[in-house]
């Protein structure tokens, strides 16, 4: 298996996983794009120890930009979006 660490990159924070964290308890990862749902749940369950409920991921494809006249792409990337047990929370930003 690989390191817990290579699996979850990042949490997502945006104004969208934030509603999403208070309304159903769910909270956005950005994860390794080879990444299947039974790895993601087994990492974020020893990392944080929470009972992860359900898994959801998809591809984030790379968006097209243009810097000085030139083209290019931004990266593609995984996204999972995990279901936490009710009475279960991560927190991120402690005492802010």
């Amino acid at each position: 298996m690989k390191d817990l660490y290579q699996i979850i990159k990042r949490p997502i924070i945006t104004e969208k996983s934030n509603r999403q964290k208070e309304l159903s308890n769910q909270i956005t990862f950005e994860v390794d794009r080879k990444a299947n749902k039974i790895e993601i749940k087994q990492a974020i369950e020893r990392l944080f120890n929470v009972k992860v409920i359900k898994v959801n991921t998809f591809r984030v494809k790379g968006k097209e930009k243009m810097v000085g006249g030139r083209r290019g792409r931004t990266r593609h990337w995984k996204k999972a979006i995990v279901t936490l047990r009710t009475g279960d929370h991560i927190e991120f930003f402690e005492g802010v």
